[in-house]
């Protein structure tokens, strides 16, 4: 394993690197790395997802590759490829545990011993893009994430909130979390952001955002608590996703969203935080 600052020859291939942070459980993030990925693949790029979210690793079951196991190589693990055309490269604990239910019962020494592994150990190869999910929260692990990614090509972090009052100030602790440790904010996601009924209004229409923008939009959750968050802490505000039952549907059965679904409600707004991680990441080449 590589020493502290060390670079490993794993991550040489991977141009961008990026982290996927919520100040709390449940608000989507896995679900926001899982759909950014398949909208860079579907934009022509090669994908990995490194889930650190080592008590909660959901992402295999979300491409429908919890029952793959992974495999050594002479460069260390070699990830679980997504789809037939392999674009997308995916490594979790998940992969690793003998029953799907085990629980991940360790202190966090060990914790951050794995993560480490995973960054180091991992044979990603060539990469555009490797997406990093985390756990909820502001801890060692976090600490320890970051730190053994600072040597590589760490273009920034994406955060990610719902709505209401308690998550937006368990954001702004995750703000203070990138600010003290110097990780850059890409900017900011509001997620479950309204539902919009699709039996509703507005049948026959196929434009998927003329689709959203002429549903009456229920605010569930109440609404711009992500915005105003990014404006106070002038960071990106990269949009809102609302509550779609499609997206709900396709991480369930582990089916592509943005293949199956494009005249969703959520899909414009999914494709347009791709579209700006797409732009920033041209600008930092």
């Amino acid at each position: 394993m590589d020493g502290p600052g060390e670079r490993s020859t794993n991550l040489l291939g991977v141009r961008h690197i990026l982290l996927v942070l919520s100040g709390k459980g449940g608000v989507g993030k896995s679900t926001l790395s899982t759909e950014l990925a398949l909208a860079l693949r579907h934009r022509g790029h090669r994908v990995g997802i490194l889930d650190v979210d080592l008590c909660g690793p959901s992402i295999p079951r979300m491409l429908r590759v919890q029952d793959r196991a992974v495999h050594q190589c002479d460069s260390g693990w070699v990830p679980v490829f997504v789809g037939q055309d392999r674009a997308v490269a995916l490594m979790s604990i998940g992969f690793l545990l003998e029953r799907p239910d085990d629980a991940v019962v360790w202190r966090g020494p060990k914790k951050n011993a794995l993560i480490k592994q995973f960054v180091t150990d991992v044979a990603w190869g060539d990469l555009d893009f490797l997406i990093v999910d985390t756990p909820p929260g502001t801890s060692d692990e976090h600490i320890s994430t970051v730190e053994a990614l600072r040597p590589h090509r760490l273009l920034g972090a994406i955060l990610v909130t719902t709505p209401q009052a308690v998550s937006v100030g368990d954001v702004r602790r995750e703000l203070t979390f990138c600010k003290k440790t110097g990780l850059r904010v890409l900017g900011v996601v509001e997620n479950m952001s309204g539902f919009v009924c699709p039996h509703c209004s507005g049948s026959g229409i196929h434009d998927s955002l003329l689709f959203f923008l002429l549903q009456e939009c229920t605010n569930i959750f109440s609404k711009g608590g992500g915005e105003e968050l990014a404006k106070h802490a002038g960071v990106p505000f990269l949009g809102c996703v609302p509550l779609d039952p499609q997206l709900s549907q396709s991480l369930e059965e582990g089916r592509d969203f943005i293949q199956e679904f494009p005249k969703s409600s959520a899909f414009p707004a999914l494709a347009h935080i791709a579209q700006q991680i797409l732009d920033t990441s041209q600008q930092s080449s």
